[in-house]
């Protein structure tokens, strides 16, 4: 019988890797985070020197009224248009009598209809208001070589027909039909006109409404007219004229993101190479303000392009996903177009669009990075654009600069302790549990200085 003998390892020859290490320094990268986007918006914007954290718009009178859209409530499948909201039709803006905007609003018809029927058809009377409640209509008429001509696409909370009020308005010179299941709130003159009597002034109202919009000159944008004369000849009397101005011109206030960084000064103290760990908290820290002020600039109720455009220039798509024509709608809208702004992912369907068409876009170079385009206008990612839980998201397009009356980011320069242009960092000293404290401040905001500087294409499907 044969033994084993035990194996005895050999003693190392040289020092451990293991044991190297702990000698050694390691190669490191700096802290790295997945929220940091390229943030084309702040990059692409100019940005206008603010002093007194406020910035005035000063545009011309305009007489333009009754442009929103309306609101509604609902019970289960019952819809009513809130009382209030009516006074978004023109000629009954600044009507006050509550009691007889309910009456009015419950004097509406609910409707339904299907895609492909028809909501009003041309060379039929005129002598219905219709408010679309849910659901996307196409106004059409017949074109100068007999095939129809889309005259445009109107959808929740907008309306026609409003001058009804005043009387019947002879025949539909359009037909509006239904492009997806829609429903409607018509009130038929008939019933206007019998709730009268009793209006507590309704009628004058609407009677003085539309002298007012027939006496004073206008142009197509709603603005006050300049009077000119052209093509005469001889010693003729010229008009005289003047530009008005806005009496209320709207003044935009500065806001601020802002957080408190900590930092224990043992941290600071003993782990602060290779690396500053104060400067690298900082760097996060401000990445992240930066983050949120795009996300502002987007969003912000008060402030932000998604809620400020104005709502002429508010598209809708003819389909749903976004196609080349719906792009094409957006451009025509407006003079000089810049930049698209769109969620990634609604590029991503954009493009899909494009390969069933067999349609390729081209691509430019901006800022040494290249970019997908329509119509040479670079569309330009941004994660900040909400996608709604129905998958549908926004496509905006801008012209900026003041210069161009279009589109300005707002912010102030040389605010004390500023670390970056309209972002401070002040130090606000060292608690009792020897913590640093650093407040930091970024000061932002945005005007839209005419209303066609920026145009948003609304209810794009992206996952189609």
């Amino acid at each position: 019988m044969t033994t084993t003998e035990p194996i005895i390892a050999a003693p190392p020859l040289s020092l451990s890797t293991a044991a190297a290490r702990n000698l050694a320094t390691t190669t490191k990268s700096v802290p790295q985070m997945q929220g940091i986007t390229p943030r084309w918006l702040l990059r692409v914007l100019p940005w206008v020197e603010t002093s007194g954290a406020a910035y005035r718009v000063n545009r011309r009178l305009s007489y333009a009224v009754g442009d929103g859209r309306v609101t509604f409530s609902n019970t289960g499948s019952d819809i009513r248009v809130v009382p209030g909201e009516l006074c978004e039709l023109g000629l009954l803006r600044g009507f006050e009598d509550q009691a007889v905007l309910a009456a009015l609003a419950d004097r509406f018809v609910q409707r339904r209809f299907e895609p492909g029927e028809t909501v009003v058809q041309a060379g039929r009377p005129e002598d219905q208001v219709v408010l679309i409640a849910h659901g996307k209509v196409a106004k059409e008429r017949v074109g100068e070589y007999g095939s129809p001509v889309e005259l445009g696409l109107l959808a929740d909370g907008e309306y026609f027909g409003e001058n009804v009020l005043a009387g019947p308005q002879g025949e539909w010179d359009f037909t509006v039909r239904a492009v997806t299941p829609v429903t409607v709130l018509t009130l038929d003159w008939s019933v206007f006109e019998s709730m009268n009597g009793g209006a507590g002034g309704l009628r004058a109202h609407v009677q003085r409404a539309l002298a007012r919009a027939t006496s004073a000159p206008q142009n197509k944008h709603g603005e006050a007219a300049i009077d000119l004369a052209s093509g005469h000849e001889g010693e003729v009397e010229l008009p005289g004229t003047f530009a008005d101005y806005e009496l209320s011109p709207r003044e935009y206030q500065l806001s601020v993101a802002q957080t408190v960084l900590r930092v224990h000064t043992r941290v600071a103290d003993l782990y602060n190479q290779p690396m500053d760990q104060v400067e690298q908290q900082l760097r996060l820290t401000i990445h992240a303000l930066r983050e949120r002020q795009e996300h502002d600039l987007i969003n912000n109720p008060d402030f932000g392009l998604l809620a400020n455009a104005d709502l002429k220039q508010r598209v809708h798509t003819r389909s749903g996903p976004p196609t080349p024509d719906d792009l094409d709608e957006l451009l025509s809208r407006r003079r000089k177009s810049e930049y698209f702004l769109a969620h990634p992912r609604t590029i991503a369907a954009f493009g899909r669009e494009c390969s069933r068409r067999g349609v390729y876009p081209a691509t430019v170079e901006l800022e040494g990075r290249s970019l997908q385009a329509w119509r040479g206008v670079p569309i330009l990612p941004c994660d900040k654009i909400p996608i709604t839980e129905r998958g549908t998201s926004s496509i905006l397009v801008m012209r900026t600069g003041e210069r161009d009356q279009g589109v300005v980011g707002l912010r102030q320069t040389g605010i004390p302790d500023e670390y970056e242009p309209g972002l401070s960092v002040r130090f606000t000293g060292i608690d009792d549990r020897a913590v640093l404290s650093y407040l930091v401040s970024a000061y932002h905001s945005a005007a839209i200085l005419v209303p066609d500087a920026l145009g948003v294409l609304e209810h794009v499907e992206i996952g189609r």
